[in-house]
């Protein structure tokens, strides 16, 4: 069977591999909607000139 050191490194993996997958479903989440924000704000401000008035 499993030594306790071989135990906490199979933890160790599990935790690692889980942060992974959520790491990765909060980005494929995320970054579709960050770059769809851009994109709509930047169709808004096309016709626009920003005035600087010091």
């Amino acid at each position: 069977m499993f030594e306790f050191d071989q135990y906490l490194g199979f933890l160790a993996f599990l935790t690692i591999l889980t942060i992974g997958f959520w790491l990765m479903i909060f980005l494929a989440s995320f970054v579709p909607y960050w770059i769809g924000g851009a994109i709509v704000e930047m169709i808004k401000n096309r016709g626009k000139k920003i005035e600087y008035k010091p």
